[in-house]
């Protein structure tokens, strides 16, 4: 199979760009979707072709599948991109793409609904070795009198998730065994509602966990490597601030040990594309919770630190190549951070859409900025408030901080309310300097001032 020769791009902000960015350096042509809302973005402007496919709301815009299909239709697209968010994870979504003759950029649509649904993710991840949260086998049963005795046998506090979760909802921690049913009965009404599927499986609780994934890339014929691992444990409401990588006090043994373990779970459920096994690692043990599989928000801290391009490997892989590396050829050099810029209060995190009146990037040694915005550009309150990430890349940690908070000192973005203020509190704070912060510590840090203020 030879290259596309043309990507229909089906998403928006800053991976739209990102993923445009990647098929012109291989000469491929793009064709990017958008809706009303989004008619004046930069990467719209930038592509071969674009083409309006509904109104501002997702639900008719970018989650609209004939919609896309139709687009890639009329201007002859040989592929489809994904990108992250809306349909990336949707296996119906890849199953329709590839029934119209097209080539999903991602994993095959059975690895989409095997790693969609937590229940056999885990069954699948136990069977290939992976380390798992000590819980229950597949989904809850209805007698009480089991889920108390499977509640008894992994040990107070577990957590209730939904098989069908995702992004922090769904879920229930219970400290008790008198709280317990009553968790279970709200969080099976819960994952109704919002997932369409009842089913909830429980886990054992960790207490103070770092949230560490591991990305990696897998190609049709049967070779997979992994990318070392991401420190992503700077979160609030279960979404990610910061992120970098390599992880703080993790030892190369210990990383490869569990990156080899991802890599032959890749291998035996034939898994293609790019991948991130994300676990929760606490004690020197580390803990599956969930695969993504597609490209993640974070993927350029690991681009730095190794010098690969996901998001070319992505679409190489998708045409059939084989990874042109094996995993002795990848070396990690250096330190990369990433920050999140969000169109929020940095405090109150209300967004904060609008017209950006002025706007300058920060630049200098070791900094990439990842953004789809410019001055007059107007942040559309229908979306994710994500308007930009800031990396920063130095020989060691310590390097990579400084020239963040250099690269943050310099960003200009008025108009708008963003997070930067946040970020900068975060660069100086000794808990994140010294490294190795658990999943609560911003949660617990923001609380903390919030109750200072109070007084």
């Amino acid at each position: 199979m030879s290259m596309f020769g043309k990507i229909l791009i089906a998403n928006r902000g800053e991976i739209a760009l990102r993923i445009q960015r990647a098929c012109r350096e291989l000469g491929i042509r793009t064709v990017v979707v958008h809706s009303e809302a989004d008619t004046e973005a930069k990467y719209v402007k930038l592509a071969d072709e674009s083409v309006c496919i509904g109104p501002a709301p997702a639900s008719q815009s970018y989650l609209n599948i004939p919609a896309i299909i139709s687009a890639a239709e009329v201007t002859d697209a040989e592929a489809i991109h994904p990108g992250y968010g809306f349909l990336s994870e949707n296996a119906d979504f890849a199953d329709k793409v590839e029934k119209s003759g097209f080539v999903f950029i991602g994993p095959y649509p059975e690895n989409i609904r095997a790693m969609g649904d937590k229940v056999s993710a885990k069954a699948a991840m136990i069977k290939a070795g992976v380390p798992c949260v000590p819980g229950s086998e597949g989904a809850l049963p209805e007698s009480p009198a089991e889920i108390v005795k499977i509640a008894r046998k992994v040990g107070y506090p577990v957590i209730i998730k939904a098989s069908g979760g995702g992004g922090g909802r769904g879920m229930r921690v219970v400290h008790t065994e008198a709280a317990l049913l009553n968790a279970v009965s709200l969080t099976r009404q819960e994952a109704q509602a919002a997932f369409s599927n009842p089913m909830v499986y429980m886990e054992k609780f960790l207490e103070n966990p770092r949230h560490i994934e591991i990305q990696v890339l897998a190609d049709e014929h049967k070779n997979a490597v992994f990318l070392g691992e991401r420190d992503c444990s700077m979160q609030r409401r279960h979404q990610k601030v910061i992120e970098e990588a390599p992880a703080p006090d993790l030892s190369a043994r210990v990383r490869d040990r569990v990156g080899e373990r991802c890599v032959e779970a890749c291998k035996k459920i034939g898994y293609r594309g790019a991948g991130t096994f994300e676990f929760l690692y606490e004690n020197g043990e580390f803990f599956f919770i969930e695969m993504n599989t597609r490209v993640q928000v974070e993927h350029p801290v690991t681009e730095m630190i190794t010098g690969i391009d996901i998001v070319q490997a992505q679409i190489r892989i998708a045409a059939g190549e084989k990874l042109p590396f094996r995993q002795r050829d990848i070396q990690f050099r250096g330190h990369a951070l990433e920050c999140r810029i969000n169109a929020e209060d940095p405090y109150k995190f209300t967004p904060s859409p609008g017209k950006i009146t002025s706007y300058h990037p920060p630049g200098g040694p070791g900094i990439r900025v990842d953004s789809h915005v410019y001055q007059g550009y107007v942040v559309p309150p229908h979306y994710d408030s994500m308007v930009g990430k800031v990396i920063a890349y130095g020989a060691t940690r310590d390097q990579a901080i400084r020239r963040m908070r250099i690269a943050l000192s310099e960003m200009v973005v008025e108009g708008i309310l963003t997070n930067i203020p946040l970020h900068q509190d975060l660069l100086n704070d000794k808990g994140f300097i010294k490294g190795g912060a658990s999943i609560h510590y911003l949660e617990q840090k923001l609380a903390q001032e919030k109750k200072k203020v109070g007084k």
